[in-house]
């Protein structure tokens, strides 16, 4: 039996018509770094309040019709102008917690070390409103550890945590005159003056320095330098001057984070595709266990949907198989997609059925994805490929017709409008009769907008993914074609024909045809591509960053 957190059982009866207030810690970006306390609470709020750099994190852990007031944020030019802040986060929060509701209030980092949380804490305790607190990682130490920057060795080095936006001259003194590792929180476009700052305070000009920005998530950038370097090591670099120097940063100073130390530790900016903006051109359901494989490799998903699927023109066809499989028309009933199972499931669901109308009825699937979605109906297939995984695969282990084995001779084919007929010629060579039927249409989807077209066009993604030849023809007919910086992967050699037809140069090819499979292969690209620049001294950089029209060197 699991141990039970005293926080998670349900409101107290003595709170009961009171609101709750839960000040939460959303950590420095990654949405994994949520603690489980956080998931929960969020389920359950009414009304979520959250920093505007940690709404998409958390929003995603809400229940659907959650109300989340937009925070009014106010620069110091306005405050200097007089623009009045109408709807303050403490106003928020005190007004939907006397209204009985139960509100989130979620930070950057951790509650504990945001100011404004700690007044909103004393602001629900004089009004006598119940709150709680769930801690969530902190920037000065979740930022350092996925830039690979230990804060203390074996030997128990001191750390020290300073905001340069509030320190004063004695703290700079105090951490000057240490020898441990200090955490400077601060902006970007200040770095060099918070470094000014430790030397003038005692610190040597050549202790190591390390700078990260947008630390934990996919954007994530960090510097090696100096204290004496750093500033130009960002103008010989071209950080700044930069309209983004207000962007918060994270800078680790001392022995201890030397750049040697980070390049063996830098477990999270090396991963294979770290940063690299992947478009995944299918449907929102099959993209999305495919994202997050991507997502694992440190990529940026784009899900462009370029099929839409619809029902048959004439529904009759397949009303008529999905009753002859519950009066025992079939042997066998074979599913080519995962499409195919979602339109027998549906129409199931329309008769008021459930998987038990399978009984006595074998089971195939073409492939891993398609298996996976029969489990989930509560089908297990008899038959799935064991070799390649597609409609040539299936043929490979499909038993012959035998009359003495094999009661009914018939095989139900529920697929797509413009499947290929392979699959049909060779069950019926294999004696089988085959009511080959249109579970469903598949049409071209609707563009995309904009400034996704301009990206796929102007080299703004890093890799497109293609997993069939459709795909090829409808995300090129649909958004125009990727520009030649773009990495090309295609799931086989039919879609890389296809896609060489459409005038595009394949660098990655899928050793199988599936999905996963694929990915992997474009994972394995990256890690090359980037032994590559290592190995000629050049910096790691993304496919788009490459300069348009610039001669690519292959590296596979």
């Amino acid at each position: 039996m699991s141990p039970t957190s005293p926080t998670t059982s349900p409101v107290s009866p003595v709170f009961a018509g009171h609101g709750h207030v839960t000040f939460l810690g959303a950590g420095p970006g990654d949405p994994g770094l949520l603690t489980l306390r956080a998931v929960e609470a969020l389920a359950g709020a009414d009304v979520l309040i959250a920093e505007p750099e940690v709404l998409e994190v958390v929003r995603g852990h809400a229940r659907a019709g959650v109300s989340t007031p937009e925070l009014t944020v106010v620069d110091e030019a306005s405050t200097a102008a007089g623009v009045p802040v109408l709807r303050d986060a403490a106003n928020l929060v005190m007004e939907a917690a006397r209204g009985g509701r139960r509100v989130v209030r979620a930070v950057t980092g951790d509650p504990g070390l945001d100011g404004n949380a700690g007044a909103e804490m004393l602001a629900c305790a004089a009004e006598g409103i119940p709150f709680e607190v769930v801690p969530g990682v902190a920037n000065v130490v979740g930022v350092p550890a996925y830039a690979g920057v230990p804060l203390r060795d074996e030997q128990g080095t001191d750390v020290r945590f300073v905001d340069a936006r509030t320190a004063d001259d004695r703290c700079w003194a105090e951490v000057g005159a240490s020898d441990g590792t200090v955490v400077v929180s601060t902006s970007l476009d200040a770095v060099a003056a918070a470094a000014g700052e430790l030397v003038a305070a005692g610190r040597k000009p050549d202790t190591p320095l390390t700078v990260t920005i947008a630390g934990t998530t996919t954007r994530q950038r960090t510097w090696t330098a100096t204290l004496g370097t750093i500033a130009q090591v960002f103008k010989q670099g071209k950080v700044l001057p930069s309209p983004e120097g207000h962007r918060p940063v994270i800078a680790v100073v001392g022995e201890r984070s030397a750049p040697a130390q980070r390049d063996q530790l830098s477990w999270f900016e090396s991963k294979p595709l770290f940063g690299w903006r992947v478009l995944v051109p299918r449907t929102k359901e099959q993209a999305a266990s495919l994202s997050d494989q991507l997502r694992s490799y440190g990529a940026v998903p784009h899900e462009v949907p370029t099929i839409a699927v619809e029902p048959p023109r004439t529904p009759q066809q397949m009303e008529r198989a999905v009753k002859g499989l519950v009066t025992g028309r079939y042997e066998w009933i074979a599913f080519t997609s995962v499409n195919a199972v979602k339109a027998v499931r549906e129409k199931f669901e329309e008769y008021g059925l459930d998987a038990r109308a399978f009984a006595g009825i074998k089971v195939a699937a073409v492939g891993e994805q398609t298996a996976a979605a029969l489990v989930d109906f509560g089908v297990k297939p008899d038959l799935v490929p064991s070799g390649e995984q597609s409609a040539a695969g299936l043929l490979e282990d499909w038993p012959p017709y035998d009359p003495v084995f094999d009661p009914i001779d018939r095989v139900f084919l529920p697929r797509a409008d413009i499947a290929t007929e392979t699959l049909v010629a060779g069950l019926i060579e294999l004696g089988w009769e085959v009511d080959d039927v249109t579970a469903y249409r598949t049409v071209r989807a609707s563009p995309p907008p904009a400034d996704t077209r301009e990206a796929i066009k102007g080299g703004g993604f890093d890799a497109v993914l293609f997993t069939s030849s459709s795909t090829v023809r409808n995300l090129v007919g649909i958004a125009g074609k990727p520009h030649n910086v773009t990495v090309i992967a295609c799931i086989g050699p039919a879609t890389a024909k296809t896609a060489e037809e459409h005038g595009l140069r394949v660098d990655v090819l899928s050793p199988e045809p599936s999905v996963h499979k694929l990915a992997e292969a474009l994972a394995e690209f990256g890690v090359r591509r980037r032994e590559a620049a290592l190995e000629a001294g050049d910096p790691v950089t993304r496919p788009s960053e490459r300069r348009p029209g610039a001669r690519r060197r292959r590296t596979t």
